[in-house]
């Protein structure tokens, strides 16, 4: 279950109250806008259920009687994302909204030491914003970019070193303000920087390092400091990553030979082991925009929260991925795929790190030519 929310720190502090999760595999990730975290409140950091107060950067107030401890963000915008886990059952659907009831975020000024409750599934809906396109909304224009670029530039103060870097951008913004064709050309510069360079880090080959069998995995997720290209290439294919010690995250556009992934092929996704976890992990599926693909089913990933996995003699499981089901007696181990593209996304939460970043290695994504009928080695 994920949760998502803005907070406007200049305003007042904001407090957020951890329930008792019992076992439950939890993590309150915390992000400043540069979409680093600054904070370790979850499961694997060993969290007390209570009170804690998330301040801006420039809160010198008191901690009020009542609140277990402070987190501060380095900027006066925050985005929160806590997720909790929930396995694939009616029982555990219900289970879960006790604690879920207790999972809020509030203004400082509304705190009485008391826990208060929400029933989300009562939150009402809201039709999502207009799209121009397919996919996710496009909330950064390379027509207005360097337009907008000051007032992000006010609200996100430079990094240490970065005070020279904030000047000479500054001076040549000042610059177009006052020569139109210098303006002009950061227009078509901005233009051409989005078809060029930033496009291209929508595809997961291009993000992170590679992990094996054709896997590409993130670097410094939710750490990104100045790691301009990293930051930039989940900024644009997969927003908010955890910090690794949260989750690794493994992904692939491509089949074992290099060749895009389609659901037109029928494709085996093989564990030798499943990732060694302390958490929980999970496959999912995306069409080619990086969204989920409708399906009779509803199903959109497979993992630990499925409890109907059929698993091989050996104790190895094999996965099935494509636009037609694999026949009855694998279905409950099929991902529904679109007849176009897709890819496939692995998280890991709470990883054995020792052992998912130097003993497991992605699995390898065997498939059938739908044209040629070979199988793809």
């Amino acid at each position: 279950m994920y949760g998502a929310g803005y907070m406007a720190l200049d305003k007042e502090p904001i407090v957020f109250q951890v329930p008792d999760f019992g076992d439950r595999f939890w993590v309150y990730a915390h992000y400043d806008a540069r979409t680093d975290e600054f904070s370790e409140i979850g499961k694997q950091y060993g969290t007390k259920p209570g009170f804690y107060l998330m301040v801006g950067p420039s809160w010198k107030g008191e901690t009020p009687a009542g609140i277990t401890a402070v987190v501060r963000s380095s900027t006066s915008l925050a985005f929160v994302a806590p997720r909790v886990f929930m396995d694939d059952t009616e029982a555990d659907h219900a289970a879960i909204q006790s604690v879920l009831k207790q999972v809020l975020y509030y203004p400082l000024s509304e705190f009485d030491g008391k826990a208060k409750t929400k029933d989300w599934s009562k939150l009402a809906h809201f039709p999502a914003p207009a799209s121009g396109g397919k996919g996710e909304t496009k909330w950064v224009n390379p027509e207005t970019f360097f337009d907008e670029l000051p007032a992000v530039m006010k609200q996100v103060p430079p990094l240490p070193g970065e005070e020279a870097l904030y000047n000479w951008i500054g001076s040549v913004l000042e610059a177009a303000a006052k020569d139109p064709q210098i303006k002009q050309t950061l227009r078509d510069t901005a233009i051409a920087s989005e078809r060029e360079m930033i496009d291209p880090f929508f595809q997961w080959r291009y993000n992170g390092r590679a992990a094996g069998n054709g896997w590409n995995s993130p670097v410094n997720g939710a750490q990104w400091g100045t790691d301009y290209d990293n930051r930039t290439g989940t900024a644009k294919s997969n927003m908010y990553d955890n910090r690794p010690e949260e989750t690794k995250y493994i992904y692939t556009d491509d089949d074992s030979t290099g060749k895009q992934l389609s659901g037109q092929n029928a494709y085996a996704i093989s564990f030798a082991k499943v990732p060694p976890v302390r958490g929980f992990w999970s496959l999912t599926l995306y069409n080619s925009e990086h969204m989920f693909h409708p399906n009779a089913l509803e199903r959109y990933s497979l993992g630990t929260k499925d409890k109907t996995l059929k698993y091989n003699s050996d104790g190895s499981l094999t996965l099935y991925a494509s636009a037609n089901s694999p026949g009855k007696d694998k279905e409950s181990n099929w991902l529904p795929a679109p007849e176009g593209t897709f890819s496939l996304y692995i998280r890991a939460y709470w990883a054995d790190k020792a052992n998912i970043d130097r003993a497991w290695t992605p699995l390898t994504v065997l498939g059938t030519d739908a044209v040629g009928g070979r199988a793809l080695q």
